[in-house]
């Protein structure tokens, strides 16, 4: 089985949490920034799992557009989607509105991993408002390893 982790980061989180779930996948994995990378041919892989990070509400624009673009191939996949972001309280919402209806009935699993503020990946706008709204001045990281395990577990067992 061939399994695509398509993904968007804008300070290396997603990307982080992407090669932690493709350690723990059995098979042919191949992850790809969605920003970066050149896109293979979704055809040929069986799984896809498809995400990344969240600022203002919002997943990734890149991340937005190929699931619009792409969704009766992806509707054909077995599929697995993920979100990357700070908040806690709101991953049920956040989720929903990160992947287009169709994608959301048809994913097999849906899952927050968590989320990280490296203030010195930011840029000095970026902090500010870290430093307002997240109310810190140091560092935060809450990577949810759990989440990761859930969705390879449900994903290698499709």
């Amino acid at each position: 089985m061939k399994t695509l982790i398509i993904y968007a980061t804008k300070h290396g989180f997603a990307e982080k949490c992407s090669k932690l779930l493709k350690d723990k996948l059995s098979g042919e994995v191949i992850t790809v920034n969605i920003k970066k990378d050149t896109m293979p041919n979704i055809s040929s892989f069986d799984k896809i799992i498809i995400g990344g990070s969240i600022y203002m509400g919002k997943i990734r624009k890149e991340i937005n557009k190929f699931c619009t673009e792409n969704l009766d191939a992806l509707k054909s996949k077995k599929l697995g989607l993920f979100i990357c972001g700070m908040q806690k309280d709101n991953i049920e919402t956040e989720i929903a509105t990160s992947f287009p209806n169709d994608l959301l009935t048809h994913a097999s699993v849906k899952e927050s991993f968590g989320g990280e503020f490296i203030l010195k990946n930011m840029n000095p706008l970026e902090r500010f408002i870290i430093k307002m709204v997240a109310k810190t001045k140091s560092d935060v990281s809450s990577i949810s390893e759990e989440s990761i395990d859930k969705l390879a577990r449900i994903m290698d067992a499709l």
